[in-house]
């Protein structure tokens, strides 16, 4: 298959992605020996817990716990007094000052201690204790001139302003991502058959343009819907944050995507490898899977032939090759399943190994029986078989079982290891190129000559539907009897199917050929005296004056006897 120029570009932009996705692991894999290579802290001191003085949704500084106040209750206190202080409209920021005593540094604000600094503060932080407030109380007088400016009548106006003009561009981009990717999908069905060619092998065309191209408008229609996802969370979050009284649920509700998605990325980072290690596995067995049943559901169509492969072992070598690559998946992947070390793991798929074991000793018995049928070729679907006293149509050859259609319509199913160890009679495989020959046999008399009794069953062969006039039928005398004489006759037909129809009528023609003759079919048996008795012919077939002949009596004399002596 030729490559133009722009597909050879494309090859080399899917090869380069390709090393790059390989190389990512080994990426992960120096960080990690990066951070192993690092000296271990000290772990020794037991930590002590903190909590954030949060004040609109940032965090000021974070505090310990003291006496029977927990660092939760602190915490909370604190920024509920500086939020008070910040919604009186009154109150200037440069009131807040540090007073020291005896053990503690005081931050008020004017009659209001907003907290006290403590030396177990200043301990836990590594500061003096006055140093640290100095600093507590600049990060606090910063906050509320920061919460004054936000809820001023200045910075209200503005943060609609900048509404209005994050909701007009919003409008703008949903309006251009509605009409550029339309023009794209127009554009991507265009290109088929030009920038988009057909996958082919030979004169087999594996995947069409149309097909490439539906997949390429599937994969765009996701990135608008991705674009326009990220469009509408962008707009949402800075909406929220132009406001002072929403700003706290834009933080809120950014922390509710990122959270879970640092969780989520951490966790998906630690397994990343092992992940993609699956990941390749799975993807290689799913192609290389659909590139064999293309490849076998050509060869069962006759479009792709080997030499000795014949096409009715398509489909069962392709179910073969399946369960085959889908077991050596499930060996590859195992190893990095997580938990697949874990002992309760190894519990469970030693059970599921024995029960499997113990259940399906039969079902294995008849697998490998289909599998042995299906290379014999002692059957196709559609074939007239007979297998032990069964007759009729083979309408279904799976791996376990064979399902057989009889001339009375019934459905037989019969168990493949059960089929394999009986004989199979193929009557349609079976036919030869002059076809394939019924016979059957009929008794005639002696009185009978045996040339005409030949042409007579010839002659009924012929006037049978389904019998072939060439090879022309033949008789065969199989036996002398103590009363008759055995005559087979041998007749060819290319419609095995309809078999048993046909000796129907092969035999009705024998008996309207034999009447017509006034040949008498007397068997098996037949006792009689001749003379004075009709003749063992149907009424139709015989002459309207007939009549049955009488006795006769015939009178001998004896020598010397005078007439009127016995």
């Amino acid at each position: 298959m030729a490559l133009t120029a722009g597909m050879e570009r494309k090859w080399t932009v899917w090869g380069a992605a390709c090393l790059l996705l390989c190389c990512l692991p080994l990426l992960g894999f120096a960080r990690r020996d990066e951070q192993a290579a690092k000296p271990a802290t000290s772990a020794s001191a037991k930590p002590v817990v903190q909590a954030p003085v949060v004040v609109n949704g940032k965090t000021i500084f974070e505090v310990g716990g003291i006496l029977s106040f927990t660092a939760q209750a602190r915490a909370q206190a604190i920024s509920q007094r500086i939020k008070d202080l910040s919604e009186e409209e009154s109150f200037n920021p440069r009131s807040i000052a540090v007073l020291d005593s005896a053990g503690a540094s005081d931050i008020t604000a004017g009659d209001l201690i907003v907290m006290t600094v403590t030396d177990q503060d200043a301990e836990l932080a590594g500061k003096g204790r006055h140093a640290l407030a100095v600093d507590y109380a600049q990060r606090i007088r910063q906050n509320l001139e920061s919460l004054q400016k936000e809820y001023s009548l200045k910075s209200i106006i503005l943060g609609g302003v900048y509404a209005l003009i994050a909701t007009a561009l919003l409008i703008l981009v949903l309006r251009l991502l509605g009409a550029l990717f339309p023009k794209l999908y127009r554009r991507l069905y265009a290109w088929r058959g030009t920038y988009i060619p057909s996958l082919r092998i030979q004169r087999f065309e594996l995947l069409p343009a149309e097909r490439i191209a539906g997949l390429l408008v599937v994969v765009t229609k996701l990135i608008r819907l991705v674009v326009t996802l990220n469009v509408l969370y962008i707009y949402m979050s800075l909406v929220l944050g132009f406001f002072p009284w929403t700003r706290g649920y834009s933080q809120t509700l950014v922390g509710y995507v990122v959270s879970p998605l640092k969780v989520i990325g951490n966790t998906v980072l630690t397994y990343l490898p092992n992940l993609f290690f699956i990941v390749v596995i799975l993807v290689v067995a799913i192609y290389i899977t659909k590139f064999i049943r293309i490849i076998f559901r050509e060869i069962g169509r006759g479009t792709i032939s080997f030499e000795n492969f014949h096409p009715e072992w398509a489909e069962p070598t392709y179910k073969i090759a399946r369960f085959v690559i889908l077991a050596v998946t499930a060996i590859a992947v195992f190893p990095y399943l997580p938990g697949s070390k874990s002992p309760a793991f190894r519990g469970i798929s030693i059970f599921l190994g024995v029960l499997f074991s113990l259940g399906s000793t039969s079902a294995v018995a008849n697998v490998v029986a289909g599998v042995i049928l299906t290379y014999m070729r002692a059957f196709r679907i559609g074939d007239r078989v007979q297998i032990t006293d069964t007759v009729g149509d083979v309408v279904e050859a799976s791996l376990l079982v064979t399902r057989i259609r009889t001339i009375k319509n019934v459905e037989i199913t019969i168990a493949n290891s059960m089929v394999l160890s009986s004989h199979i009679i193929n009557f349609s495989g079976s036919i030869h190129p002059d076809g394939l020959i019924l016979h059957t046999t009929v008794t005639i008399g002696y009185d009978a000559p045996w040339r005409k009794v030949h042409g007579l069953l010839i002659e009924a062969a012929l006037a049978t539907e389904n019998i072939l006039k060439k090879p022309q039928p033949f008789v065969l005398q199989t036996a002398l009897d103590d009363f008759y004489v055995h005559y087979q006759i041998n007749a060819y037909t290319d419609r095995p199917s309809l078999m048993q129809q046909t000796y129907s009528d092969l035999h009705q023609n024998i008996q309207d050929k034999f009447y017509e003759a006034g040949v008498e079919i007397m068997s098996p048996h037949a006792s009689m005296v001749r003379d004075g008795n009709r003749v063992a012919i149907p009424d139709d077939y015989l002459p309207k004056d007939y009549r049955a002949p009488r006795f006769r009596v015939e009178v001998e004399k004896k020598p010397g006897a005078t007439e009127g002596t016995g």
